[in-house]
């Protein structure tokens, strides 16, 4: 079940498509979707191209969500035409700003993908799931101004030259940023810079087991959304949002804002958690708001004893496969996008056919030995079975009267079951700690490395644990598909307080 609100512009002869520096290349034509120049895999978004026009595409998947992007850098992104007088012309599309976006700078959203087509989606639900169908009260009254979003159409006289396009589209999305907001709109809803509010201020960090002091934090992301919990940006579709990122000293300012009550919202890479800051901030026309400076203090129980991953929100660090040489976007071949491939789930039953994965602390790598997503094991009959990751640890002592804390983030999760247990894996017993079934964001199959954030601090007692050999089981209990998991973000055990 989706819930989009969208604009969709359909181009003809147009074949090279561009949407980041990194992610631009000719694209395979409509027809080569179709039977029987393609055959539709596991779901119907995922073609792979068996006998396209162009011989040089053969064999490769097409799929839009290959092509998706953060809410963050997605502001332009087309396509480009050459004609038969080897004049090329682009066509772009231009979000000047993500105010109207749903949900913050990190919801990732469709754009320009085979059609060829460019897309500004303003809202859906997509590597999110339900918890971002609208829902409204009876009766409740809602509005909101999308857009305006800007169409530009470039071209070059002197042959094909997309290098040239794309760096002009670009340019001209940095002096529609700078003219944001637009001075042309007539609608009263529309608010001029004058009818807004600006908000500053600056952001510190203070963890005393990495260093006890307030630190400047550089390049978090610091925004008002809606009233709400801890880290309720990511879930929030009503309202207006506004973000920024500090400077290396900390400051932040946040201006445009249109007048309203919110919250301040952050987070910090490096730094697990969300921040917020719970004093509600009213917004007013014309209102300049120095807020000071804020301190986050990310969760803390104790000292580190070991960690997994990089807290970041995203499980890219982790390690990628390479795709199943049926299921090639060459794109994507030697990319630091290694996720995009299609059916990538498929490959950890390949490298762990029979035992699941097993992780030890200060002998495995994460980077090598961390397989991105805990999917379900694909059995002979076309069922699937859950699976069971283990971390092994030593720990030189033991205060078996002291409290433990292990941190779970997470990346993503699509209708999984993760339960916790500590050396011992019986299945009749009840787990230390369960999720109980969560999410419903279709990371895996979307070929996504993040979805919504979800954090989990777990207490465990000193007498689970030994002196010597531990291990952590990590069960996926969930079987329903290929495409059921959890995307990790980061794990981190730490000792009592000290």
């Amino acid at each position: 079940m989706h819930s989009i609100v969208s604009i969709f512009i359909y181009l003809k002869r147009f074949n090279y498509m561009a949407i980041a520096d990194n992610r631009q290349r000719f694209m395979p034509l409509p027809d080569d979707r179709l039977p029987p120049r393609g055959q539709v895999l596991a779901y119907p978004e995922a073609v792979r191209l068996v006998n396209p026009v162009e011989p040089e595409f053969k064999g490769e998947v097409d799929d839009k969500y290959e092509y998706a992007c953060e809410s963050r850098s997605n502001q332009v992104h087309g396509w480009i035409s050459i004609d038969s007088s080897s004049d090329s012309t682009g066509c772009w599309l231009i979000t000047p700003s993500y105010e109207f976006r749903s949900a913050g700078p990190l919801k990732q959203y469709l754009g320009s993908h085979l059609g060829p087509t460019m897309l500004s989606v303003f809202h859906s639900t997509h590597y999110s799931g339900a918890d971002l169908i609208m829902k409204f009260g009876e009766n409740e009254p809602w509005k909101k101004v999308f857009g305006p979003i800007f169409i530009y159409l470039n071209s070059n006289s002197d042959g094909f030259s997309p290098i040239k396009l794309w760096e002009d589209a670009k340019q001209q999305m940095v002096n529609e940023v700078e003219s944001w907001p637009y001075t042309f709109p007539a609608s009263e809803d529309f608010l001029s810079s004058a009818q807004r509010g600006k908000f500053e201020g600056r952001l510190l960090v203070r963890d005393r087991y990495i260093r006890d002091a307030f630190v400047p934090v550089s390049g978090a992301y610091v925004g008002l959304a809606a009233p709400g919990d801890v880290g309720s940006w990511q879930r929030e579709y009503k309202g207006y949002q506004f973000w920024t990122i500090t400077d290396d000293k900390g400051y932040f300012s946040i201006i445009n804002v249109l007048p309203g009550d919110y919250n301040l919202y952050s987070w910090v890479n490096g730094f697990i958690g969300d921040y917020q800051c719970n004093n509600i901030i009213n917004i007013t026309s014309g209102s300049e708001i120095n807020v000071g400076e804020l301190v986050y203090e990310p969760p803390r129980h104790g000292p580190t004893l070991w960690e997994i991953g990089i807290p970041d929100r995203s499980a890219a660090e982790f390690y990628v496969p390479d795709p199943n040489p049926l299921y090639v976007n060459r794109l994507y071949v030697n990319h630091s996008d290694r996720f995009r491939q299609y059916g990538l789930w498929e490959r950890y039953a390949d490298l762990y056919p029979n035992e699941d994965l097993v992780y030890t602390v200060g002998i495995s790598d994460y980077k090598k030995d961390w397989f991105f997503a805990q999917v379900t094991r694909k059995k002979d009959n076309n069922t699937y079975q859950g699976t069971t990751w283990r971390i092994n640890f030593n720990l030189d002592s033991v205060n078996t009267k002291g409290t433990y804390k292990l941190r779970l983030a997470l990346a993503s999760v699509h209708y999984a079951e993760l339960q916790i247990r500590i050396n011992n894996l019986d299945a009749t017993s009840p787990p230390l700690f369960s999720t109980g079934v969560i999410g419903k964001e279709n990371t895996i199959a979307r070929h996504g490395i993040h979805g919504l954030y979800w954090l989990y601090n777990i207490d465990v007692q000193g007498s689970l644990l030994v002196k010597g050999n531990n291990t952590i089981f990590l069960t996926q209990a969930t079987k329903d598909g290929p495409f059921v998991g959890i995307l990790y973000d980061y794990i981190r055990l730490e000792g009592p307080p000290t």
